[in-house]
Parts: structure tokens; sequence; C-alpha cells
């Protein structure tokens, strides 16, 4: 099996949407991660949730705990007001790392792999066409543990070593 069999779309945003949209959009549809796709359609960053969510909060809530708690209110209120009238580009962390992605035939080690080292929940499917990017889907963490707890797909035997 091969990356595009598990490929399925996925909600994604753009650098240019607003943020306050990608954030309900990322709530409304329970998303383990925000995709980030820039202007020429690119995997631009893939944002674990918890990422998204401390982007969201103010430093002082993440910082303090026990003032977190004692500001309940307020801090519910900032948050809203920190996401309205800016892109995803001015909201996203400052430091990305690139997104993790794989080509089309990328077989599914190699893609679990990808997601263990880069600790990202879903893996973008890219195709190269004369120069330009076209996103064919995500494979998720959980798409691709089924596959794994499934097996593959009953196909002839391959002989072992004895033959």
């Amino acid at each position: 099996m091969r990356a595009r069999d598990l490929a399925e779309p996925y909600p994604f945003v753009t650098t240019d949407d607003d943020a306050l949209v990608a954030a309900r959009m990322f709530v409304e549809k329970s998303l383990p991660a925000l995709l980030v796709l820039d202007a020429d359609g690119q995997p631009h960053a893939i944002v674990p949730g918890s990422q998204v969510l401390r982007q969201t909060l103010p430093a002082y809530v993440v910082d303090d705990p026990l003032l977190a708690s004692a500001l309940q209110g307020r801090a519910d209120r900032e948050i809203v007001e920190r996401l309205e009238g800016i892109t995803v580009a001015e909201w996203l962390p400052r430091r990305l790392f690139p997104p993790p992605y794989v080509g089309p035939d990328a077989l599914l080690m190699e893609v679990a792999a990808l997601m263990a080292r880069t600790h990202s929940p879903l893996i973008a499917v890219i195709e190269r066409e004369a120069g330009k990017v076209r996103l064919l889907g995500t494979v998720t963490a959980a798409r691709l543990m089924n596959s794994f707890l499934t097996g593959p797909p009953s196909g002839p035997a391959v002989p072992g070593p004895s033959g």
C-alpha cells in the first residue's frame, strides 16, 4: 500500500484566511491539527491541536495556571479578541518547522516513520506536476494505525527464504 491509497480529503485554510474563521473550523470539525496551505496550494504548516491552543491562549494563562483560573471569564473573551482581524499567517507560531509531507508513492512505513519523527498527527500527501504542487489529501495517525491493525489487502503469498 502507498500513501495515495490512504490519503483522504482534509479541511484546510490558507495563510491569508481569517484566523477566527480558521479557529472555528478547527473546532467544528474536531480536527487533530490545522492544515495551512500557502497561496500556491503548497503545505505551509501542519499545526497540532495543542499548538493551535497554545497560540490562542494569552501568555499569562500558559505561564501561570493559578492566575488563569482566577481570571476565567476575562481570558475567554481575550481569546476571541486575539483572533479578530488577523490572518492565519499572523496567528501561527513564528517558528514553524517545514510541514511533513510525502509523495503519493511513499510506503506506509515511510509515512509512519515521518509522523513519529515529526510528532505530527497527520501527513500531507502531495503531487508535483509541471512545477505545481497539488494536495491529494492527508493520512491521519488513526487511519494509518488502522491500516496496520487490519493488515494489507489479501494477495498472492510471498515465498519465504526456504522457498
